[in-house]
């Protein structure tokens, strides 16, 4: 039924089954991936599982990949991204050679930034391979609830997914790996959500996302696109102020 369809597109379901917990008297998402709070908390001592800041739900050790470990409030004050990813899948492993030369180039540039990596590899061993490639800190394998504490804290579908976080610890996208891969050269960094994008083979998996409009240019003519974009950023920006008032996802 149409209520149906309104209901999957209003909280962005892309796969079943999918537990969305809500809170009645503001409407507003508690938490996006409820089966892993039933599996990790079947007591329900933490209800009502609202979203705890990453610094709280991050708290504890972390790793480097030459056996250090240090604490999570290193990472305060710099821009995070927070990366899941697992060895056993090839478009990860495509996306972390791409990674490794982005935090170099960042971390060149003098900018405060850290990724973390939150694994879900199938055994340590292939968790210990695989961060072996890596430059940056990542959550120890054995600790199991901080990685599903984390998976839940952005509902994370899929994976590779790259979350950035800005020095407080608050998303500024969700979009990470197509960030990344559109933007070798990282000057857009830290990769504040643009009102308009081109579509591309990259970034069309948004297009699950939510209600978007497309709109078609002639690409002959370099200066309609140009012309287009000036059209419609205007309310592309309008739209998104509105939701951000309302602490809402655009």
């Amino acid at each position: 039924s149409l209520l149906q369809l309104k209901l999957w597109n209003k909280y962005r379901v892309s796969n079943i089954p999918s537990l969305i917990f809500i809170d009645a008297s503001t409407g507003k998402v508690v938490c996006r991936n409820g089966l892993l709070v039933i599996r990790d908390d079947p007591e329900g001592l933490e209800f009502p599982w609202g979203p705890k800041p990453f610094s709280e739900v991050v708290a504890g050790p972390l790793l480097r990949n030459n056996g250090q470990t240090l604490d999570s409030t290193a990472l305060e004050g710099s821009h995070v991204g927070v990366y899941f990813s697992a060895h056993w899948c090839p478009p990860c492993r495509s996306l972390t050679r791409v990674l490794v030369e982005s935090y170099r180039k960042i971390k060149e540039a003098g900018q405060k930034f850290e990724i973390l990596f939150v694994s879900a590899d199938r055994s340590e061993d292939s968790f210990k391979q695989y961060f072996s490639e890596m430059p940056w800190v990542a959550v120890p394998y054995g600790d199991e609830g901080r990685r599903s504490r984390l998976n839940r804290l952005y509902g994370i579908q899929g994976i590779p997914t790259l979350i950035v976080l800005d020095s407080k610890g608050d998303v500024i996208t969700r979009q990470g790996r197509v960030e990344v891969l559109n933007d070798v050269e990282c000057r857009e960094f830290p990769w504040h959500p643009k009102p308009v994008l081109e579509l591309t083979d990259s970034n069309a998996v948004q297009l699950n996302e939510g209600p978007c409009l497309v709109l078609f240019v002639d690409s002959e003519d370099d200066g309609e696109s140009e012309a287009a974009k000036q059209l419609i950023q205007p309310i592309a920006e309008k739209i998104i102020a509105k939701y951000k008032a309302k602490e809402e996802e655009a």
